[in-house]
């Protein structure tokens, strides 16, 4: 049986969401949004509320909140900031490896640590020559004494500048391709580790986003998560679980820029009459609230899946790439519907449409997608 209504339980998670967010985030998103300073108190309030690590397991040390749990969270916080939001969400999202692939003694003495004194988190998968094509990651593990020896840089990385533990895909062999990748746990204060340069982002602001170096970076055999070689798998599962988060991420974006936008045409009248009222601007308006709809719903069914251990990369994809371009779509006719006013930044339907945009390129780009979503239906009907 197929049921789409939340549970109480749910409504309350929601609801303390949205609370949040309009008490914390949407007083201060435009202030962020123009300094780019990462908002630490805000997140700081965020773990008192269960808002960071709610979905890890209780085992590890999280409250053990459902994936599409989660995605409720996901989809309040970024209708108030997604730059805001990203800085809590990311967190959770860099601990997947270690939640799924982590071992019962790195679950108990770092997961458990990290959330308890609450500890940032970040994920160094990207590289500047290592983008989409996550197989060309060119840092380097080189094992030595049963230790190993971290050199690379990667870029844009969010938390790179806060996070307190890395999770860092670098390769044994680089001539072994994707088959030489490996996960690693790397504590921020190891000898070797340090920061660049802080990027200054046309929209998500707020969110910290850096360069991360590693300089002969010695780690004990213990911070290796998984097997060598099986960080591919690792990066590839832990996209499929986070893709879903990112898609609601944007389901929340969109949803704020589209009541900015009701709310908007409701009120401004030309011709004697409501501009809503004029069909041009209602079936915008009408567009924006079906696609809404269907990309929640989307990633709702996509986080669901995952959840049951069912494989759920094609309807991630379906859900990263739909929800991705649905949010820069609704935001940029938010824009148009608000004409001149939408187009300064007195209005905030003009950062809707800036914070929208990455959506279509972090965690893989639309292109991406919609190539993991052509090669699914290959292997479901030609092979």
């Amino acid at each position: 049986m197929i049921d789409f209504s939340l549970s109480e339980e749910q409504l309350a998670i929601q609801q303390m969401a949205r609370d949040f967010t309009e008490t914390e985030i949407a007083p201060v998103a435009a202030e962020f949004d123009r300094t780019g300073d990462y908002p630490e108190e805000i997140v700081r309030k965020a773990f008192k509320a269960g808002l960071v690590y709610g979905a890890i397991p209780e085992n590890c040390g999280g409250d053990g909140l459902s994936a599409v749990d989660q995605l409720l969270i996901a989809e309040e916080l970024s209708a108030g900031c997604s730059g805001i939001g990203s800085c809590i969400a990311i967190n959770s999202l860099a601990a997947i490896p270690l939640v799924y692939f982590g071992s019962v003694e790195q679950k108990e003495n770092i997961m458990v640590k990290i959330c308890s004194e609450e500890k940032l988190m970040a994920l160094c998968v990207t590289e500047p020559g290592a983008g989409s094509d996550v197989s060309s990651i060119s840092a380097t593990a080189d094992k030595k004494n049963g230790e190993y020896i971290i050199s690379g840089s990667k870029t844009f990385i969010t938390n790179g500048g806060v996070a307190d533990y890395y999770i860092v895909f670098a390769s044994i062999d680089r001539k072994l391709g994707h088959k030489g990748i490996t996960a690693f746990i790397v504590p921020r204060e190891t000898p070797g580790v340090s920061v660049g340069k802080k990027e200054d982002k046309m929209g998500q602001r707020a969110a910290n986003t850096t360069d991360v170096v590693f300089d002969n970076v010695v780690i004990p055999l213990e911070n290796r998560l998984g097997e060598e070689g099986q960080g591919f798998k690792i990066i590839m599962q832990t996209f499929n679980h986070s893709r879903p988060g990112v898609g609601a991420s944007a389901v929340g974006v969109a949803r704020s820029a589209m009541e900015y936008a009701v709310k908007y045409a409701g009120q401004r009248e030309q011709f004697g009459v409501p501009i809503l009222m004029h069909q041009a601007v209602m079936f915008m308006l009408a567009d924006m609230a079906k696609d809404i709809e269907a990309g929640r719903l989307l990633a709702w069914q996509a986080a669901w899946k995952g959840s049951r251990g069912l494989d759920n990369s094609k309807e991630a994809a379906f859900a990263k790439v739909f929800c991705g371009d649905m949010a820069m779509r609704v935001t940029t006719d938010a824009v148009q519907v608000l004409g001149g006013y939408g187009y300064i930044k007195d209005y905030p339907v003009e950062k809707l449409m800036r914070d929208a945009k990455v959506f279509q390129i972090y965690e893989g780009t639309a292109q991406i997608q919609r190539l993991l979503i052509g090669r699914a239906l290959y292997k479901e009907y030609l092979s």
